[in-house]
């Protein structure tokens, strides 16, 4: 088969590779669309350490049932699928909790570290578990589909703030995971969702997925303004999606006495905590790790276009076009949000 292989850092090349041997729970995915998430343009270049060469990335994918093992049952030849990127065992503590993203032998596809190597879905097929996978109505296309992935982190980010409705939120970040935010906090019941970036063509593809309080602004000037439209108090809920210091301090500031902020960026691996402001406020500061379960609702979600993820979806190409369009990625090309790969594109 085809495939996108990450034969050393910042290069990839086209190569062929064997279909995968299918095990008895096990069901092979013929890939029909496969996202480039952020997290592989970082293993593209070696800085994250999660994608150690030879390896095939790609994890936001969907496409159709090829062939199953002899102990699956669930799924037939033909049929449309998606599947998680978190490949869960079933069987510790954290998984019999439904924490299936906190799982201690958890493996994410496409990801080759000092523990585990899982080729992922930039290829014309994939094998992964049963237990991953989920059907994929006819009202969606598989380049939809190639972002329920992201879709399920933003409402997994949203759920764990336990919204109850009728809140005043704030998203700290529009890229990919705050605008899927911002739709996944109105879907949950916030009366009003701000969103705030420093990048104008960001903001306006907000404007475009329902963002009607848009601060195009950061930092002081962020929280000033965020105080003046709460009248003072702060908002009740803040979803961090940037990962940074400055943001994080931001939210913390924006944020009522007694409020939750949720943090889903990531970029840093440390930042400074305003300690006495957290605590002497009552702040619950909400760490956010991918995704647990969220699959069947982001999709219902997006049958419905109640999240919309046509506008964040910047172009469509062939797997052959890939080494081309990472280029572009890892070279922060403007106004580039989402690229889908299509490994059986001709």
């Amino acid at each position: 088969m085809k495939t996108l292989l990450l034969t050393e850092y910042s290069h990839l090349s086209i190569a062929e590779m064997p279909v995968p041997e299918v095990g008895a729970e096990e069901v092979l995915v013929r890939v029909e669309a496969c996202g480039i998430c952020g997290s592989d343009v970082h293993g593209y270049d070696g800085s994250s350490g999660r994608r150690i060469p030879p390896i095939v990335m790609g994890h936001e994918a969907a496409g159709t049932v090829a062939a199953v093992g002899e102990a699956v049952h669930g799924y037939a030849a033909g049929e449309r699928v998606t599947f998680d990127s978190t490949v869960y065992c079933g069987a510790c503590a954290y998984c019999a909790r439904g924490q299936i993203n906190l799982c201690d032998n958890r493996q994410v596809i496409g990801v080759s570290c000092g523990d585990y190597r899982r080729h992922g879905a930039f290829a014309e097929y994939v094998v992964v578990p049963e237990r991953i996978l989920y059907k994929l109505p006819e009202s969606i296309s598989f380049a939809e589909a190639a972002m329920l992935e992201a879709v399920s982190v933003g409402l997994h980010g949203v759920r764990v703030s336990e919204p109850k409705g009728g809140e005043t939120a704030l998203v700290i970040g529009a890229g990919m995971i705050g605008l899927l935010t911002l739709q996944a906090a109105r879907a949950a019941g916030c009366a009003r969702v701000m969103i705030a970036d420093v990048d104008e063509t960001r903001l306006n593809l907000a404007r475009q997925v329902g963002g009607d309080e848009i601060l195009h602004c950061s930092g002081a000037e962020l929280v000033a303004e965020v105080l003046r439209r709460t009248g003072g108090k702060g908002v009740d809920l803040a979803y961090e999606a940037v990962g940074r210091n400055e943001t994080v301090a931001a939210a913390i500031d924006a944020t009522r006495k007694g409020g939750t902020v949720s943090l889903i960026g990531n970029i840093a691996p440390e930042v400074t905590l305003p300690l006495q402001k957290v605590v002497t406020r009552q702040i619950r500061l909400q760490g956010s790790c991918a995704s647990s379960g969220e699959y069947p609702q982001a999709i219902e979600l997006i049958a419905d276009v109640k999240i919309q993820v046509k506008p964040l979806i910047t172009a469509v190409a062939a797997l052959e076009e890939g080494p081309r369009w990472f280029e572009r990625l890892h070279a922060r090309e403007p106004n580039l949000m989402k690229v889908i790969l299509a490994p059986t594109a001709h």
